[in-house]
């Protein structure tokens, strides 16, 4: 249990540490009655770099200073850096790169206008060591004053006014790819754009419900399909050392706990319900704490996945045999010590939760990575819960139905080394998954730090090890040393793995490898890439895209969609390269691709009213996500819906479907509709 703590302390301070090397202070310095500075302080860490603001072009990011208010004043000139700024070559960016080590200073100079003013802002600096590099930070502050130059006293004129330093608030930030510029070229003089604009972001919500109508429920299908992935898990669960050989004991203990067979039965089921009761209230208590909003917000968050990618690293190292995720054996203790002293119902529910106790250490990682995944990518309230109750459902089978026909235990498959073999293949899926998150993180801030063939490339080893581990080519702490023949089933799931490797090793080369679209990175994030087929979007900008199929005469397809999104990815590679797709896409429609997770802060805030409250949208992500709510009522991704150049629908909404004669018949239906 100490190795355990030991580690988990030494996981969350890996997690921290990813913002914890840089330290910004903010302070204000009056050089006139008309002018003040704000001044950035910043210090870093041994090893670590704070790049300047003169940085060229496909370098790092530079240092930016960004307005989200200012009244009664104004900028005079840029971010200037101050004193101590190294250049030297960087054999990454293969450029000359300007940064500094260990101190550094940023300075904004701001003309006061009126006798009271309001500055509000912030800097965004980016650092790296030679290991890492920390996602684009904002360095926030706020001014106000009364002070201007109408109050500025005389003798104030010369004396540098220092303001208490602030200790600003840091959050994660980047700037990502501008949004696809309108080729001017290509368009002629037409209406004012200002209120076709406004046409555009007008509500149609009740237009695409009389034409959705007896379209497929797809969130249904979503709690559906978490449904089976918690019941997966549970049935995984089932043969792994900690939960099988505990099966055949505790319903022996049921049968012989009465001379009343049918007594013992009622016990066993009840005992079967009690553990469905016990992880059904967890993926309810997980939902009662965030909510669905809140879980789908952590989808595309950098601290957030980089923490459930250290967790699923964490866990696959459990699962290797590196050491035991337990629990205080204490807590099992007591409880089964309560449930000796009750009776009745509250015994056999407390005897259930002992049982969930005892096996955490191999439950306890399934459990996580299927809340992680169901609270990441469900999308609704219950997707907890719903997942939770299938792992239940699937770890509580077996007691009752070994309760209820007790001769099938004498043909149940006795527990042994085989069972070490699965949870070593869980590590390895783990250690598999685990890079998805580290992926999506990747994705929205646009680090760039594992692209398609980084990201197949490791899971061409991980797949390969695998292989070679189930032929024995591979020992971990908890095999058996005398094992040296390889089972039947070992070796065809050997096969599966090894041949799963060479599969992924043509996408290396831009090959589309649609088996694994939904969790590695998209195409376009490929440096070296042979497979020069593919779709994508011209525009990136909605009001960019419409102004553009207003003066070409063509209808637009709009996609709402994610750089987490997995059913997304799995579209785009399974659906849209299709011959008769992409011709429809790329030659009669205007694609535009709007992503509700992209990062990039908006020019200013924007403050808008939605269901009787104010809500400020930050970043053209939240701004394309509040366009999807507001004028087509949808919140999930993927989202498509065709439209006329004053943005009405021309046809249904349509949502995850590989349906590829299907989603033709949608596109040609929104032609037909547009000619008409």
């Amino acid at each position: 249990m100490k190795k355990f703590l030991s580690l988990a302390v030494l996981f969350l301070a890996t997690t921290v540490a990813m913002v914890a090397q840089i330290d910004f202070k903010v302070s204000y310095n009056r050089v006139s009655p008309t002018e003040l500075d704000v001044v950035f302080t910043g210090t870093a860490e041994a090893g670590w770099h704070i790049y300047s603001t003169n940085i060229p072009e496909d370098g790092p990011n530079p240092a930016t200073f960004g307005l989200d208010k200012i009244e009664g004043a104004e900028l005079v000139g840029a971010l200037k850096p101050g004193a101590g700024a190294k250049t030297e070559y960087d054999a990454m960016f293969e450029m000359d790169i300007t940064f500094f080590e260990n101190n550094c200073t940023f300075t904004q100079r701001v003309k006061l206008l009126a006798e009271n003013y309001a500055v509000k802002g912030y800097l965004n600096y980016s650092a790296c060591n030679d290991q890492n590099c920390l996602p684009p930070t904002n360095v926030e502050f706020d001014l106000k004053g009364t002070d201007g130059p109408k109050a500025a006293a005389p003798a104030q004129e010369k004396k540098e006014a220092k303001a208490a330093v602030v200790e600003p608030e840091k959050k994660p930030e980047v700037k990502a790819e501008a949004p696809a510029e309108v080729p001017m070229a290509e368009l002629t003089p037409a209406q004012p754009v200002e209120k076709a604009v406004s046409d555009w972001w007008t509500p149609v919500i009740d237009q695409l419900q009389v034409l959705d109508g007896g379209q497929t429920d797809v969130a249904s299908q979503s709690l559906l399909a978490i449904f089976f992935l918690g019941l997966v898990g549970g049935f995984i669960a089932l043969v792994t050392p900690c939960v099988w050989p505990i099966i055949p004991m505790t319903v022996s203990f049921f049968l012989k706990r009465s001379g009343d067979r049918k007594k013992a039965i009622r016990d066993a089921v009840t005992y079967g319900v009690s553990i469905i009761v016990i992880y059904l209230s967890l993926g309810l208590i997980i939902t009662g704490l965030f909510g669905a909003s809140a879980l789908n917000d952590l989808s595309t968050n950098a601290l957030f996945n980089i923490f459930f990618f250290l967790m699923l690293v964490v866990f696959a190292a459990s699962f290797f045999g590196g050491f035991e995720i337990t629990l205080p054996s204490s807590w099992g203790a007591a409880v089964d010590g309560k449930a000796e002293k009750t009776t009745g119902v509250l015994s056999i529910f407390l005897m259930a939760f002992t049982l969930s106790l005892v096996s955490f250490s191999c439950t306890g990682p399934i459990i996580g990575f299927l809340l992680v995944e169901v609270s990441t990518s469900g999308g609704s309230v219950l997707a907890p819960a719903i997942g939770m109750f299938g792992f239940a459902l699937a770890l509580a089978l077996p007691f009752t139905l070994f309760a209820l026909f007790p001769t099938m235990l004498k043909k149940a498959p006795k527990s042994g080394g085989w069972m070490n073999k699965v949870k070593v293949t869980l590590g390895f899926l783990e250690l598999a998954f685990a890079l998805k998150f580290l992926s999506v993180a990747d994705l929205a801030y646009g680090w760039g730090i594992l692209d398609r063939e980084t990201f197949l490339a490791l899971w061409i080893c991980i797949f390969a090890l695998l292989g070679v581990y189930l032929l024995g080519g591979i020992k971990f702490p908890h095999d058996d040393e005398d094992e040296k023949q390889t089972s039947v089933p070992a070796f065809f799931l050997a096969l599966c793995s090894l041949a799963f490797a060479v599969y992924m090793v043509p996408g290396l080369w831009g090959a589309p490898l649609k088996a694994v679209s939904a969790f590695s990175p998209p195409v376009s994030t490929q440096d070296f890439n042979l497979h020069e087929v593919h779709v994508e979007a011209e525009f990136k900008d909605y009001e960019a895209g419409m102004e553009y199929a207003k003066r070409t005469g063509k209808p637009v397809f709009v996609d709402f969609t994610g750089h987490g999104c997995v059913n997304c990815r799995k579209m785009e590679l399974a659906v849209w390269h299709d011959q008769k797709v992409r011709d429809l896409l790329t030659e009669d429609y205007v694609l535009i691709s709007l992503y509700v997770d992209e990062k990039t802060p908006l020019p200013e805030n924007m403050e808008v009213e939605e269901n009787g409250k104010t809500t400020t949208l930050r970043t053209i992500g939240d701004k394309w996500s509040y366009l999807q709510r507001s004028k087509f009522g949808a919140n999930a991704q993927p989202f498509y819906v065709l439209l006329d150049n004053e943005g009405n629908p021309l046809s249904h909404s349509y949502s995850y479907d590989e349906d590829i004669d299907r989603f033709v018949d949608y596109l040609q239906g929104g032609l037909k509709a547009y000619k008409k």
